[in-house]
């Protein structure tokens, strides 16, 4: 067993190791009860199970944990509160974007992380910000709206 310390949500949490290959996942679910990224997928490609480490979203499934020590891991928990949640947490409530939740966490993941290099993108740019992130239930218009707003309102 290797012992790894991650910087999650502003604290260090360590986690032992047994295979060196773990995916970000499931330590933050396993190991750390952190439930806002959800696996979907498992290929890295539906983006439900998106993290920011150190300001750009990933796909916490295809992320080894190891190759994220010594960086700065936010997942939704730590974005905000049901009582003070954070502005894009807050938008998406305002505009009712999610429906089903598959892909709620990696769109207000994707966005924060777009908000965060460019606080006044246009909406051609978080339509590609967000294109990768599958949505099952169609609700792109409602969450194009949310990022919208959480820029606006800055």
């Amino acid at each position: 067993m290797t012992a790894l310390t991650l910087r999650v949500n502003g604290r260090d949490r360590t986690v032992d190791l047994g295979d060196p290959d773990t995916p970000l996942l499931y330590v933050l679910r396993d190991d750390f009860a952190l439930h806002g990224p959800k696996f979907g997928c498992g290929l890295g490609q539906c983006g439900s199970c998106a993290v920011i480490v150190d300001g750009q979203a990933v796909r916490s499934c295809m992320t080894k944990a190891a190759s994220v020590a010594g960086k700065t891991i936010v997942t939704l928990e730590g974005l905000g509160s049901p009582d003070k949640p954070s502005k894009v947490q807050a938008a998406f409530i305002a505009e009712a974007a999610a429906q089903c939740g598959y892909c709620t966490n990696g769109m207000i993941m994707t966005a924060t992380a777009l908000l965060g290099r460019n606080p006044r993108p246009s909406e051609a740019e978080v339509r590609t910000a967000l294109a990768s992130n599958l949505c099952r239930c169609g609700s792109h218009v409602r969450v194009v709206a949310a990022v919208l707003r959480a820029a606006k309102e800055g």
